[in-house]
């Protein structure tokens, strides 16, 4: 027999009855039923029942063992009876018989209980991660994202992809994120960067002539962290395909998402054709660039309904600025009184000074609008506005005005916070889709300049005739991100290979030939030698996986991730470095100066 064992703690069966078997994992927990010993023994598979009774020569080890032990076990598979079986477990039709205990690896009182999962600091479970990933739905994640990454893996060799390795060490590009920066102990002053996607390097690849490149790449960002996004490094499915359009991505890469989110959906509906959804229709309809389409409200404008009416408020806005709209944010089932007067008081929360409502009530034969907004704009107006949106008794309806760029992002916000309110969220369900034709440059109010909008390498739509005629804050990129249940879980755009156009769109940002060729000299090169026609998507797994398992957290899905003020807590990292390391460097840290 093996020295550890000879079965794993899930492996075991009603046809092993009858058989001496070893098995060796850690403790989970102990229960004492009357002087007789239950064990839960668990490993990486899963967990057995062992019973240690008063007559077994190892009760009196059994005895003294503690929760994260780890033992090995030698005993008889017995099968349970009848009134004991766990039908929850693959084990639970049998348990096994102790007759020999050794104790392999004793544990100090924990520092975080394993068992249970109760709530915990998450400083703690971050420091003792290594405890914290035997829990098991913690340790179920991460197994499930092994087998996510490894089906997309599979699922892009069976359409043709090959996986290249890009570099680690490269030079900063402009991803939109700050860069890690590692000094260079041979060209002392000068650093590379990690790299925030392999972005150049992928473009390279098609200029190389790969056609079609993947890559479960590593992405490393010095960005503030949050729920959805974690601070240091994260891993996305990087790809890129030659001679394409965007039709072609969409197209190749939708039913390698879709059958990932199939695979491991646990029989929850997926979205079978994406919708492609303009990103200015998702702005005016959801309030967002990554709407959650389980959500069933969708807003309209109503401004012609407000025009001129009685309500002062909107009619004067509307009547000084042109660009002034009133949108309308629906809500079905929420005609009460004290639910608009909660998501009033919300908008207030907020910074608003409060959030407009017309619900609608039978009052004898009669369907009226009630609330101020209905009394102060008319019957007229309302039923206009009631048909127009199609709401009917016991239903609500939200307003907000002003300029649509200074309010959508409030008024998605309340879109969510109703449906949320309401529950009229399908959970149960994955919702994808495409946002496509996104605006290629944005407005810096900080800088008050023009600046890339998404990514720079994008292929600006109209082309060169764009970029000379047009205003740029009109041009839309060849972009397009995939979003599910309101998380951008890819994105991608068909690149500008265009030297001459990749100046030019550099030029309007205020970046000179010059420093375009220093700064990306190595494609600026490449491109005068051939480059195809190419694009691509990257995919973001750390999120696919979130959804998949049903987290919060991305800390819920990654094996040692840092905390919120970007700390590795168990490897107490970043840490100092020695002077001999800073001198070899030519490098001295510069305290900064205490803040009053």
């Amino acid at each position: 027999m093996h020295r550890y064992r000879s079965h794993t703690c899930a492996a075991l069966r009603k046809s092993d009855v009858g058989n001496t078997v070893r098995l060796s994992g850690w403790v989970h927990r102990v229960r004492d039923h009357g002087g007789v010993l239950f064990i839960d023994l668990r490993d990486h598979y899963g967990v057995t029942q062992v019973v240690a009774d008063p007559d077994s020569p190892a009760f009196k080890l059994a005895e003294t063992v503690r929760g994260e032990w780890v033992i090995r076990i030698d005993g008889l598979v017995k099968a349970r009876s009848e009134d004991t079986i766990n039908k929850n477990m693959p084990t639970g039709e049998i348990e096994l018989y102790a007759q020999e205990i050794e104790v392999l690896s004793a544990a100090k009182e924990l520092p975080l209980p394993v068992f249970g999962e109760p709530d915990y600091p998450e400083d703690v479970r971050l420091k003792y991660r290594f405890l914290d990933l035997r829990r098991e739905t913690l340790h179920r994640n991460i197994v499930k994202r092994t087998q996510i990454i490894a089906d997309m893996r599979r699922r892009m060799g069976e359409i043709g992809f090959a996986e290249y390795s890009t570099p680690i060490l490269t030079a900063s590009s402009p991803e939109g994120a700050r860069d890690f920066l590692v000094p260079s102990r041979i060209h002392q002053g000068k650093f590379f960067a990690l790299p925030q996607a392999p972005q150049q390097y992928k473009q390279l690849l098609m200029v190389a002539g790969f056609d079609r490149y993947f890559q479960i790449a590593p992405c490393f960002r010095d960005e503030d962290p949050r729920a959805d996004r974690l601070p240091g490094e994260f891993y996305q499915l990087d790809l890129e395909m030659s001679f394409v359009t965007q039709e072609d991505v969409w197209t190749t890469m939708e039913p390698v998402m879709r059958g990932v989110f199939e695979q491991f959906a646990d029989g929850k509906p997926v979205t079978q054709e994406f919708p492609r959804i303009p990103y200015d229709e998702a702005i005016r309809k959801y309030g967002s660039d990554k709407p959650d389409l389980r959500n069933p409200i969708v807003m309209e404008s109503v401004t012609e309904h407000f025009a001129g009416s009685g309500f002062k408020v909107f009619a004067n806005m509307i009547a000084s600025n042109p660009k002034v709209e009133v949108w309308a944010i629906p809500v079905k089932t929420g005609g009460s009184r004290a639910f608009c007067d909660r998501m009033n008081a919300w908008a207030q929360q907020q910074g608003q000074p409060g959030l407009g409502y017309i619900f609608w009530r039978q009052e004898g034969a009669v369907l009226e609008g009630a609330g101020p907004l209905a009394k102060n704009i008319g019957e007229e107006r309302t039923e206009a506005i009631r048909t127009q949106l199609g709401l009917d008794e016991g239903d609500a309806c939200f307003f907000v005005a002003g300029e649509p760029a200074k309010f959508y992002k409030f008024a998605g916000e309340a879109r969510n916070r109703a449906a949320e309110e309401l529950n009229l969220i399908d959970r149960d369900r994955f919702e994808l889709c495409w946002i496509v034709d996104f605006p290629f440059f944005e407005w810096n109010e900080e800088e008050k300049k023009i600046d890339f909008a998404h990514n720079p390498f994008s292929m600006p739509q109209g082309g060169m005739e764009a970029l000379e005629g047009e205003d740029p804050l009109s041009i839309k990129a060849y972009q397009y991100d995939m979003v599910c249940n309101g998380f951008e879980i890819a994105s991608g755009s068909i690149r500008n290979q265009s030297p001459e156009l990749m100046v030019k769109a550099f030029e309007m940002v205020g970046l000179s030939k010059a420093d375009v060729e220093e700064r990306f000299g190595g494609m600026y090169r490449a491109f005068q030698y051939g480059a195809p026609p190419h694009g691509g998507m990257a995919a973001g797994i750390d999120r696919v996986v979130m959804l998949l398992v049903g987290a919060k957290n991305l800390r819920e899905v990654t094996l040692f991730p840092m905390n919120q003020q970007a700390q590795d807590l168990l490897m107490n990292a970043p840490s100092e470095a020695t002077p001999t390391q800073l001198r070899e460097l030519a490098l001295r840290v510069v305290p900064q100066p205490k803040k009053d």
